[in-house]
C-alpha cells in the first residue's frame, strides 16, 4: 500500500523506447531494460493487480514470446528506489484484453515484479498505470528459467464478469461453480454433471462496493444457498433468495479499507458472521443477529490503530476445537503494523493475541497471505507465510509443534525460492497425500519430507475447486479454467452440512485416517489474499485404496465419525447423523496424551475411554513404520528408536488415535 512517494534520479542505462499511449500502438519490447518518461496514455482495463481502480492513465508495451518459458517484468531496480509502480499483463486483443498477470507491491518498497508463463508466438501486452504516480521509472523484461514441469492442466474458456474471483457451489448440488460479478450482476457458470458449464446471469441492485480487494462466500441466512460478500471500500452482502436464482444487496454503510474478508462463526452461535481486515485502522466484523441484520464491531480481532492487516485466515492452530485467527501483516518498516498476529479463541466469545507467546509467529514480515496445511501429516496445521517483498525477510515455513512453531525454512526449498506474491494457498494438486503450496509464480510441490520443489504450471494463483468432478483440484484465472489432468492417485472429497453449527460447517476440522497415516483439513471461507475457493474439503490419498475413518469435529462440539467410507467420491457429512459426542460446549483438549516427551526408554500412553488394541504403531515423519511395539499396561517400549520426532498410533474404543512424541 502507498502513502508517500519519493522522486529519485533514474538510471540513464535503460533503452529510451517511448511507449505509445494506446494499446493499439504499444511499443514492442525484448529482453532488455526500458525507460518510461511519463504515464499519460490510455488507462489499462481491466485491472489485473491490487490497489483499486484509481488510475487515469497508462503506458503500453507488448512482448511476443519466441519460446515457451517464463518472463518477468520488474521495476524492482536500484535506480527506482522510493518510487511506486503498478503493472498489468494481458493476453487477447486491444478492446478485448484478458488479465494474464500483474503486480503492485511485490518488489522492494512499492515496486512491482510480475512473473508469468508465455507460449511461443503469443503476444502479451504490458501496461503500467498511474494509480500511485505518473513519474518516470525504468523497467526490465527478462527471462526466468523455468523449473521442472508438473502434471498437465487443460485450459477451458468460460464467460466471466469483471471480478472473476470465486469458485464455490452456488446451487447446492455438490458441484463447484465459477462465480464472477459486476456492480449490477452476478454471473454463474454452473458445473454440469458429466462435464462443462451452464451459464446464468442475475441482475442485481447496485452494490456500492466491488470486490476490488477480496470476496468470500457462505450461507449467511441458512436458506440452503450461498451468499457473497464483496470487500472494497466497505462491504456489500449479496443475499441469495429462497430458490437460489436471485440476489438482493445489503450495502453496509461503514467505511473500511478492506483487505482479506472471511465468513466465520465468531461467537459460535451457529450463524455465520463476516470479518474484514482493515488496512488503515483496527479490523472490523459484523455479528449475525439471525434476523437479516448484523451488528458492526471494530477492534478485538486486530487492534493496531494504523492497520497493516492484509491476509486473514480462520483455522484451529492448537487443536482445541476452537477456530483461531491468523493475520499476515504488511508495512514498509519494522513497526507494530508489520508484526504478524495470532488471535487465539478463548472459547467464551473473546480472542487473545498470543503471537508473542508462540515461537516464530510475532515477526516483522512483508506478507499479504499465508498458506496453512498439515504439510507433514501429523494432525496439526503447519504454515508457510509467504513474502510479498523480501524487504522484511524471505518466506517462512513453520512446523506446528502444538504450542510452538519451529522455523524449518532452511533446507525446505522456500529458502531458495525467490518468487514473491500476495497470494499463497495450500492444496494437494497431485493427490499424493501431501499438501502443496501455490504462489509466487510456481507450484511448490511437497516432497513428503517437509521439503518443497518448484514446478511450472500454466496459471497464476486464483480460486480453486474441482470443476469437472474428477477429484483433482483445478484453478480459475479470469475467463480460463485450468482443468487438472490428474493421475492414478486416489482421493476423497468431504462436504460438511451444519445443523447445530453454521450451515456450511465453516470452522469444522476434518480428519481422515488411512493405512499411510492421517490428514486434516479445516473448512474455511476465504484463504490466500483475494480469492474465494471451494468449501468442499479435498484429500489426496496417493496409492491408498481404503480409508479407515473420517472424523468431523464441528464448531458446536459435536463429533461425527464415519468408518470405511468409499474412496474416489464425495462424502456428505450432516452434523450429528454419525455423532459420537454430543451436548458439549467445546471439543476435548486432547484425544490421546503421552509422557514423558522427550522419552528415553518408556512412553506412557493415556486415552480417555481406554485403549482397545494390544499393539501400537510408530512411524517417522516421512510416514515409514519403524516399530510396532506391544502396549503393556499403557506403556510402550521406545528404547530401540533413534533420536527424533515420531508419530504413535493406537486403537481406542472410539477409533484410531495418533499423537506426536520425541525420542531423546
Amino acid at each position: 500500500m502507498k502513502r508517500t512517494l519519493l522522486a529519485l534520479p533514474l538510471s540513464l542505462c535503460a533503452w529510451h523506447a517511448h511507449a505509445q499511449n494506446t494499446c493499439a500502438s504499444a511499443v514492442p519490447v525484448v529482453l532488455a531494460p526500458y525507460y518510461v518518461s511519463q504515464i499519460n496514455g490510455e488507462t489499462p482495463n481491466p485491472v489485473c493487480a491490487t490497489g483499486g481502480n484509481n488510475a487515469t492513465a497508462g503506458e503500453w508495451y507488448k512482448y511476443t514470446a519466441v519460446m515457451d518459458t517464463s518472463i518477468t517484468v520488474t521495476t524492482d531496480l536500484a535506480q527506482n528506489a522510493g518510487l511506486d509502480t503498478r503493472v498489468h499483463i494481458y493476453t487477447g486483443t486491444c478492446g478485448s484484453l484478458v488479465c494474464h498477470g500483474g503486480d503492485d507491491d511485490s518488489g522492494e518498497g512499492y515496486l512491482s515484479v510480475a512473473t508469468f508463463n508465455v507460449e511461443t508466438g503469443q503476444t502479451y501486452y504490458i501496461a503500467f498505470d498511474n494509480n500511485w504516480t505518473s513519474s518516470g521509472f525504468t523497467f526490465q523484461v527478462m527471462m526466468t528459467p523455468p523449473p521442472t514441469p508438473v502434471a498437465g492442466f487443460l485450459p477451458q474458456f468460460i464467460t466471466t464478469n469483471s471480478y472473476g474471483y470465486c469458485v464455490v457451489d452456488m446451487n447446492d448440488d455438490g458441484l463447484d461453480d465459477v462465480v464472477s460479478v459486476d456492480q449490477n450482476s452476478i454471473l454463474i457458470n454452473y458445473q454440469v454433471a458429466g462435464g462443462g458449464f451452464s451459464t446464468s446471469e442475475y441482475t442485481t441492485a447496485t452494490a456500492n462496493n466491488m470486490p476490488s480487494w477480496s470476496i468470500c462466500a457462505g450461507d449467511l441466512d441458512a436458506n440452503g444457498y450461498n451468499d457473497l460478500v464483496y470487500a472494497g471500500s466497505g462491504l456489500s452482502f449479496m443475499m441469495a433468495n429462497a430458490s437460489g436464482n436471485g440476489y438482493s444487496v445489503i450495502n453496509q454503510p461503514q467505511y473500511i479499507f478492506c483487505q482479506r474478508s472471511n465468513m466465520v462463526d465468531i461467537n459460535n452461535d451457529g450463524l455465520l458472521d463476516v470479518f474484514s481486515c482493515h488496512d488503515v485502522a483496527p479490523n472490523v466484523y459484523y455479528i449475525n443477529n439471525g434476523n437479516g441484520t448484523w451488528t458492526w464491531n471494530q477492534g478485538g480481532l486486530g487492534n493496531e490503530a494504523y492497520g497493516g492487516n492484509y491476509g486473514s485466515i480462520w483455522i484451529d492452530h492448537n487443536n482445541d476445537g476452537l477456530t483461531d485467527l491468523f493475520i499476515a501483516k504488511c508495512r514498509g518498516a519494522n513497526m507494530p503494523e508489520s508484526i504478524d498476529e495470532l488471535w487465539q479463541n478463548n472459547g467464551n466469545g473473546t480472542y487473545s493475541n498470543v503471537a508473542a507467546q508462540v515461537t516464530n509467529i510475532a515477526d516483522f514480515h512483508q506478507s499479504w497471505s499465508s498458506a496453512w496445511g498439515d504439510f507433514d501429516n501429523d494432525g496439526d496445521l503447519d504454515v508457510m507465510i509467504g513474502a510479498s517483498s523480501f524487504s522484511g525477510g524471505g518466506h517462512k515455513l513453520l512446523r506446528n509443534d502444538l504450542g510452538s512453531f519451529t522455523n524449518i525454512t532452511t533446507g525446505s526449498g522456500f529458502d531458495l525460492y525467490n518468487g514473491t506474491s500476495i497470494e499463497f494457498i495450500a492444496r494437494d494438486f497431485d493427490n499424493d497425500g501431501y499438501v502443496d503450496v501455490l504462489g509466487g509464480g510456481s507450484l511448490m510441490k511437497n516432497n513428503g519430507d517437509m521439503t518443497f520443489s518448484p514446478m511450472v504450471v500454466p496459471f497464476y494463483s486464483g480460486p480453486t475447486g474441482d470443476l469437472n468432478n474428477d477429484g483433482f483440484v483445478d484453478v480459475q484465472n479470469d475467463n480460463i479454467v485450468y482443468l487438472n489432468i490428474g493421475n492414478d492417485n486416489n482421493w476423497l472429497k468431504v462436504v460438511t452440512k451444519g445443523i447445530e453449527s453454521n450451515a456450511n460447517g465453516i470452522g469444522a476440522r476434518i480428519k481422515i485416517t488411512t493405512p499411510s497415516g492421517i490428514q486434516v483439513r479445516d473448512v474455511v471461507s476465504g484463504d490466500g489474499f483475494r480469492y474465494m475457493s471451494s468449501l468442499t474439503a479435498h484429500f489426496g490419498l496417493g496409492p491408498d485404496t481404503a480409508i479407515t475413518s473420517v472424523v468431523v469435529h464441528w464448531p458446536s462440539g459435536i463429533v461425527d465419525s464415519i468408518s470405511a467410507p468409499p474412496i474416489n467420491g464425495t462424502l456428505t457429512v450432516v452434523e450429528g447423523e454419525s455423532s459420537t459426542t454430543t451436548g458439549i460446549t467445546h471439543l476435548p483438549g486432547a484425544e490421546i496424551s503421552v509422557f514423558p516427551s522427550p522419552a528415553s526408554n518408556t512412553l506412557h500412553v493415556q486415552v480417555p475411554g481406554g485403549i482397545k488394541g494390544q499393539w501400537a504403531s510408530i512411524t517417522d515423519l516421512a510416514g515409514k513404520v519403524v516399530a510396532q511395539p506391544s502396549l503393556f499396561q499403557g506403556t510402550v517400549d521406545v528404547s530401540t528408536l533413534a533420536s527424533g520426532l515420531y508419530l504413535l498410533q493406537v486403537e481406542t474404543t472410539t477409533g484410531i488415535r495418533t499423537v506426536r512424541f520425541t525420542k531423546e
